[in-house]
Parts: C-alpha cells; structure tokens; sequence
C-alpha cells in the first residue's frame, strides 16, 4: 500500500511441499514472497509488513530456529524490515477479500457476499466487449 491505496497485489498456489509448513512459516513464506518480488522498490526504504501472527513479530530476537527460518531471516535481514502484530479481526480488507461468495450471478457476471457480520459485499466482473465477440463467433 501507499498513501492508503493498495497499488499492487500478487498470489500463487502453495506447491506440494508447503503444503505442510506450519503455520509460522507459512505466513514468513508470504512475507518472503512478497519481498522477493517488491525488494527492488524498497531498496533503502523502511519496509512495514502486517500480519495476523503474533509469534512473527518477535522472528528476529528468536533463538531456536528451523534451518528454513533460518535461511528465510538471512534474507529479510537485507531489507529494513519491521514486522508488526495486527490482529486478524481487526482486518477487515483481507477478511473480505478471503470471503467465500453465497452465489454467483452468471447473466451479469457479478457475485454476492455476505459474511456472518452482516456486511454485504458485491464484485462485479467486467470482460472487454471484444473477447466476448471473440466467443460468440
């Protein structure tokens, strides 16, 4: 984010092997990740992430690590890196966009949200006109 605004945003599957990484190092592996593709732009910046992981704000006074974490804090050792607790509830933003939708509505491409708390969210879906052409013919 910057000035408030989400400016960027990147995901990927988790490969096999991470598929049984604890949750401490899945979320340092988000981190990683994230730093890995962005680390060009933060070169000399102090860089604050936020996570909903208590344990990661205290990664870097850790005595007993895994060699992963190990490897892993090497490298977040290159960037001005602040890691702060925010708790999950807190949240809201990324609570919403991990929501799963209630329906889906194909004529107009839109989904349909609505989370225990009673927040409605909408997401419309807009495709150019010329792809749809592209189908149709």
């Amino acid at each position: 984010m910057q000035e408030g605004k989400v400016i960027a945003s990147a995901s990927r599957q988790l490969k096999s092997h991470e598929k049984n990484y604890p949750t401490n190092d899945l979320e340092l592996a988000t981190i990683v990740f994230a730093l890995k593709i962005w680390c060009h732009y933060l070169f000399d910046e102090k860089c604050h992430v936020y996570s909903d992981n208590k344990s990661l704000k205290y990664l870097m006074t850790q005595k007993d690590l895994n060699l992963r974490q190990r490897r892993w804090l090497e490298f977040l050792k290159d960037c001005e890196l602040v890691i702060n607790y925010h708790p999950g509830k807190a949240n809201v933003v990324a609570d919403a966009l991990s929501r799963k939708s209630l329906f889906v509505l194909p004529a107009r491409n839109a989904q349909l949200c609505m989370p225990d708390d009673g927040l409605i969210l909408a997401e419309l879906k807009v495709r150019p006109l010329f792809l749809q052409q592209i189908y149709e013919a």
